[in-house]
């Protein structure tokens, strides 16, 4: 198991900017594929983006393509997501994932993966 805790999230306006951090702990970080998923309330949790190992390729959810940036940084086992021109529509809890990886691919399922944090909410008003 790897634990995940996130921090970053809070309250902005429309068209304004966060960044949320997720540090891992417990297991070799560069091994497990990263994600961010989001749940805002009456929904499901829905996946928002994800990057492979290496952190070489990564793939965004169409509703934030454009907008939102995941990195990581595999020396300090943390994973970032950077949003930008934030909309109402992106207010929700945003959940870090770890999945284990054994090639250098990402998933954007919430069943492939195993980790999940506690999760930051992110309130983006108008």
């Amino acid at each position: 198991q790897v634990q995940l805790v996130e921090s970053g999230g809070g309250s902005v306006q429309a068209g304004g900017s966060l960044r949320l951090s997720c540090a891992a702990s417990g297991r070799t970080f560069s091994n497990y594929v990263m994600g961010w998923f989001r749940q805002a309330p009456g929904k499901e949790r829905e996946f928002v983006s994800t990057i492979t190992r290496s952190g070489r390729s990564t793939y965004y959810a169409n509703s934030v393509k454009g907008r939102f940036t995941i990195s990581r940084d595999n020396a300090k086992n943390t994973v970032y997501l950077y949003m930008n021109s934030l909309k109402p529509e992106d207010t929700a809890v945003y959940y870090c994932a770890a999945a284990r990886g054994y090639s250098d691919t990402y998933y954007y399922r919430n069943g492939e993966y195993d980790n999940w944090g506690q999760g930051t909410q992110v309130t983006v008003s108008s």
